[in-house]
């Protein structure tokens, strides 16, 4: 494998720099030293081959989501499905007496929207105890104290959803 292709595989290993290449916001010479275990190259190669991806790749673009955003309060654990807002292998979460508070998105929601919500949930220091998207809704749980903040940061997330880009794989 070439320099080259080292390096855009370290890349789409950590979506975080791919979103930042696509941005046009890295240091290339700091990103280069922070791959450079993965790869075996020196540096400066290694942010030319950075450079040189990032260029390949579409610009970012945003869309806003039309959803519209509710929160139940009180979700907890219960044992069967049958009001669950969310099921995940042995976990079914209700609304009812619990402590937690669901976030709800329903409209034009995906797995391109529920990263984008959990990201800003996570910059703006909400802990997210369940999360997940199915149809077109998606769900995002936190601490009941969490829930005013959790509903008007996913409603403005919604409003600039990254429009999901294949990078060029060349």
């Amino acid at each position: 494998m070439s320099l080259a292709e080292e390096t855009r595989a370290a890349a789409r290993r950590r979506p975080f720099l791919l979103a930042a290449l696509r941005a046009g916001v890295v240091n290339y010479t700091a990103a280069a030293r922070s791959l450079s275990g993965d790869i075996d190259g020196d540096a400066d190669s290694i942010a030319t081959a950075l450079r040189r991806f990032a260029e390949s790749l579409p610009d970012r673009e945003t869309e806003s989501r039309s959803a519209r955003v509710s929160m139940e309060s009180g979700l907890g654990e219960v044992e069967t499905d049958e009001d669950a807002l969310l099921s995940v292998g042995g976990t079914r979460l209700a609304p009812g007496e619990g402590s937690l508070t669901g976030v709800l998105a329903e409209g034009d929601a995906d797995a391109s929207a529920l990263e984008h919500v959990l990201g800003r949930l996570d910059a703006d220091g909400v802990a997210v105890r369940a999360a997940g998207f199915a149809g077109e809704g998606l769900l995002v749980v936190v601490e009941r104290r969490d829930g005013p903040d959790a509903l008007r940061i996913v409603e403005d997330a919604l409003d600039v959803v990254p429009v999901s880009a294949e990078p060029d794989r060349a």
